[in-house]
């Protein structure tokens, strides 16, 4: 068996969680512009409530992405840093994945779209099947206009469930997509909690990465909009 903690700060939101033998603990907070702040107390929290010490871990994981440009850099720099002094394996991990499993876990639905707000009209979005607490992508993670959306063509009639963010761009999304949605989740947030067991997964099937490889996945190459020069 093994320890990880996972850390997010991928949204508004900031958090860590520790797994250890199948057991998790968690700290979550809605702290815009506190992630630098909150993080590092909430790792000393969750390690305290263990009774561990940070070289007791095995791992360290972080949400990947995609989603607000600084958190990712936040989140990935704190893992990364903490994995180097430990000489520690590093996983980084699916913003929407975890929202999917999140979902899952908590309302049992199979079919979910995970979507987050990409700012400028756009969403981060991608599909999953979830069964018995694993999830399997069913469209690769793009950012396109919602009015963009579609899902997979074999599985219009499923039951699906819109989750994060990006729902709060209802208005803008397909008629179609609308009617195949049978519950949306649009205040959802990326967890920590969810990420690290999807990091303890991930670690099982030998998938650590040395902590240099650590990569924030933005989906969107501009970091900044800017304004088009008039013509």
């Amino acid at each position: 068996m093994s320890t990880l903690l996972a850390l997010d700060a991928s949204s508004t939101a900031c958090s860590c969680a520790l797994w250890r033998d199948g057991e998790v603990l968690s700290r979550f907070a809605l702290a815009p512009r506190e992630h630098t702040r909150r993080l590092m107390p909430m790792i000393d929290e969750v390690l305290a409530e263990a009774g561990l010490a940070i070289a007791d871990l095995d791992a360290l994981a972080y949400g990947r992405g995609p989603g607000s440009f600084t958190g990712l850099r936040i989140a990935a720099g704190v893992a990364q840093g903490l994995a180097f002094g430990l000489d520690r394996p590093l996983i980084g991990v699916s913003t929407l994945e975890a929202l999917a499993l999140a979902a899952h876990r908590e309302l049992h639905v199979r079919y979910v779209i995970a979507a987050l707000d990409a700012r400028m009209n756009e969403i981060y979005v991608a599909a999953y099947h979830c069964r018995d607490g694993a999830v399997t992508p069913l469209l690769d993670e793009a950012v396109l206009p919602p009015e963009r959306l579609a899902l997979p063509e074999t599985l219009r009639d499923a039951d699906w469930c819109g989750v994060g963010s990006g729902w709060t761009l209802w208005e803008a999304m397909p008629v179609w997509v609308k009617d195949a949605l049978s519950q949306r989740l649009p205040d959802a947030q990326p967890s920590a909690e969810a990420m690290v067991r999807l990091a303890a997964d991930a670690l099982a099937r030998g998938e650590g990465q040395a902590p240099h490889e650590a990569v924030p996945v933005y989906l969107r190459n501009q970091v900044a909009w800017k304004k088009p020069a008039s013509s």
